[in-house]
């Protein structure tokens, strides 16, 4: 979906806003219809049911008569796909959309003409009730676009996404495998040596944020100040993001147009960034530091760099078992616990090999990738893969 920052004026803004609270509204009645609904009942209501059901209520509402019925109709159709999603095991169960946190709706595009571009970096979309509505053009639109989708970020900045399946990057065709090891203190090391870390905030900016927070938990709950630090909080979160999501979208970009084969951990991150509070009855321990780290796995991008490469590189992304691979030499192939002197240092004791261990893991990863691709194409004529044994050194 390719995002563009809306420049709505106040009286548009404030239409979109009444579209956001009406498609949560509507979405939370059909989570609700779900969540209380027993088999006994019979099925759950489908899409018709609540769509009829939806248009019962605008006639004894106004103020939901008052919206567009197409934005809540197709809350109801997200709802129905979420739910078939749910269902077919690839996403969680549809939960509630709070305020201030989930806003956004999707408008289904009538017409072609509902998208036009105005300037070289201008464009306008038609929003029901709203009417024209004027983007930053920072990039072509898709062609062939059906719907958008409209949302506002916590920092309060309006967005348009359009629907549409980006072309995939075509492989470059040089035969080069690269392997790639995520970190926390090195978001991305490549096996060429290159080392890749996600923009953050700048010292200014963590210490400004450290000075919100505190004001924050010192307001009144419910007061204009508490109102106006945790917008202020929302604009550096959201510059934190934008910083990360252009980082993921440039890394990737040129992983995709450099290699033919890409390398990666196959990671469990939902697991590794879990909670370690544990229960009032078994309560977990070193829990601000597993936080810690938890927030250090997430702000690295490490799952938005690997679902951007295979959007970008599709079938050309392999994951590889991450075990004993910062523990291995990529020379000799022998693994040893304490070959890893520290967090950037691996010294091989076999064959006295030393390198910045994140590379070192990073070029068992393009070993690794190199020898599935050969499995998969199947023997060559220069006969079988022999794979050396690998050794564990005891300390």
């Amino acid at each position: 979906m390719s995002h563009y920052r809306l420049r709505p004026t106040s009286d548009q803004a404030r239409v979109l806003a009444g579209h956001c609270a009406h498609a949560r509204y509507v979405w939370n009645l059909a989570v609700e219809q779900h969540t209380l609904w027993t088999p006994w009942r019979g099925p759950a209501p489908n899409y018709v049911a609540q769509a009829r059901q939806l248009t019962e209520a605008r006639r004894e509402y106004g103020w939901l008569r008052a919206g567009a019925q197409m934005v809540q109709q197709q809350a109801l159709r997200d709802f129905a796909q979420a739910m078939s999603n749910f269902y077919a095991g690839t996403h969680r169960r549809p939960t509630w959309r709070k305020a201030g946190r989930d806003e956004g709706f999707r408008v289904v595009a009538v017409r072609p003409e509902h998208v036009e571009r105005l300037s070289r970096n201008a464009a306008r979309v038609w929003v029901p009730k709203a009417g024209w509505v004027r983007f930053r053009l920072s990039r072509p639109v898709p062609e062939g676009v059906k719907s958008y989708r409209i949302t506002m970020d916590r920092a309060g900045r309006w967005h348009v996404g359009f629907a549409a399946v980006p072309a995939p990057i075509e492989a470059p065709g040089n035969g080069d495998v690269v392997g790639v090891d995520r970190g926390v203190t090195v978001s991305a090391a490549l096996s060429t040596g290159d080392m890749l870390n996600v923009p953050g905030l700048t010292v200014t900016e963590q210490r400004r944020l450290k000075r919100l927070e505190r004001t924050l938990s010192r307001a009144r709950r419910g007061s204009n100040r508490r109102r106006r630090v945790r917008t202020q909080i929302a604009v550096l979160k959201a510059r934190e993001t934008d910083r990360r999501k252009d980082w993921v979208e440039r890394t990737s970009t040129d992983l995709a147009r450099r290699f033919d084969v890409i390398g990666v951990e196959d990671l469990n991150i939902r697991g590794m960034t879990r909670s370690a509070k544990g229960t009032v009855e078994a309560p977990g321990r070193r829990v601000r530091q597993k936080a810690g780290l938890n927030r250090g796995i997430l702000s690295a991008g490490w799952g938005g760099l690997v679902q951007r490469l295979e959007h970008k590189a599709p079938g050309r992304v392999i994951k590889i078992n991450p075990a004993y691979s910062s523990q291995t030499c990529s020379v000799c192939g022998v693994t040893d616990r304490e070959a890893r002197e520290s967090q950037a240092r691996f010294s091989c004791r076999a064959c006295g090999h030393t390198q910045n261990a994140d590379v070192n893991a990073a070029v068992n990863m393009k070993t690794a990738a190199g020898r599935a691709v050969t499995a998969r194409e199947g023997p060559s004529d220069s006969g079988p893969v022999h794979r050396e044994p690998q050794l564990l050194l005891s300390a």
